[in-house]
């Protein structure tokens, strides 16, 4: 049965779907797929996944897809945003291939309707969403998305090599006994501060479900994103030309200040570039000088640059001949 469509939080002409998966060992669970149509009929589509601490929430990002003739959809995954159920624990799962399902659904739903469609995703998102990609092609052959967009993607551990290495199989053995221990990690806060138009930046969003201290990290968790991290970095085949793109220049910030808005204080952009070739063979690479983690919440030049760049390489290698389905 498909989902009947709702008013969306963020308001018309934003619908939301409740999509309805088997219970896990906490019980009931529900994903969400959000939708902005271009307003018109088009056999286009972008489907986006948000990073951690984090749901979809960047209607600028949606509305210069819909400008460009997309329909748009972005999934909340189980446990995050919209898809929160009271008795879950937030943004938890201990293998990323349980966000398969709700991928599955989504990738269906919007596939229906659309010949060309581009999948897109943030930070931990950026993550999932090729693993998840290269499963299904795996399976089926290639996966018939058009192509992939990467927004600042969680490549790897953001610590020295020695660190990664020698955590790496303590976190496992951890997993195994208590996958619900919560990993000690020191969070800011600044980078949330930066973008909430109530505290240093100029976004609206849900502090309940985006928390200005981000939510508890558990051994179980991490555990499966190193395993993710392994499988990337072994590398993959995507049958389709992707993008990836991050700030130019990471930064460590102890207080607000200008590189809080400038650099990427989440993720260290030496990884992103490192491993982004690990995607498959067709893969483009830009650094964007000013911008933050999240490129497009950043401030207003590198944000209308990262648009330029994401137009450029759309015209040159996605959209190229594809006038018909206008």
């Amino acid at each position: 049965m498909t989902p009947t469509p709702r008013r969306d939080v963020l308001g018309a002409p934003y619908t939301a779907e409740t999509l309805e998966l088997p219970d896990d060992d906490e019980g009931k669970v529900v994903a969400t797929l959000v939708r902005r149509s271009a307003g018109r009929r088009t056999s286009r589509a972008v489907l986006h996944v948000h990073g951690f601490a984090d749901y979809f929430f960047q209607t600028e990002y949606a509305e210069w897809w819909t400008s460009r003739g997309y329909d748009f959809y972005a999934l909340d995954l189980r446990k995050y945003g919209r898809s929160i159920l009271p008795h879950q624990t937030p943004n938890y799962v201990a293998d990323l291939a349980h966000y398969h399902p709700e991928l599955d659904l989504a990738w269906a739903r919007v596939s229906a309707g659309h010949r060309h469609v581009v999948l897109s995703g943030h930070s931990t998102g950026g993550l999932v969403l090729p693993l998840w990609a290269q499963a299904r092609s795996d399976e089926s052959g290639a996966l018939a998305a058009r192509g992939m967009v990467l927004n600042a993607p969680w490549f790897d551990l953001q610590a020295k090599a020695w660190i990664r290495l020698g955590l790496t199989p303590v976190v496992e053995q951890v997993a195994r006994r208590r996958p619900m221990r919560v990993i000690p990690r020191k969070v800011s806060g600044l980078y949330a501060r930066s973008l909430h138009r109530d505290l240093d930046g100029d976004w609206d969003f849900d502090l309940a479900w985006k928390p200005v201290e981000s939510w508890p990290a558990y051994a179980g968790w991490l555990a499966a994103i190193r395993r993710g991290h392994a499988a990337l970095h072994r590398g993959l085949a995507l049958p389709f030309p992707a993008m990836v793109l991050s700030s130019t220049e990471s930064s460590s910030p102890k207080a607000m200040g200008e590189d809080v808005h400038s650099t990427d204080i989440v993720l260290d952009v030496e990884q992103i570039r490192r491993w982004s070739p690990a995607l498959g063979h067709h893969v483009t690479y830009i650094g964007v000088e000013g911008a933050r983690h999240d490129v497009f919440l950043s401030r207003e030049k590198p944000r209308a640059q990262a648009f330029a760049e994401l137009s450029r390489w759309l015209t040159a290698y996605v959209e190229g001949g594809d006038e018909l389905l206008r």
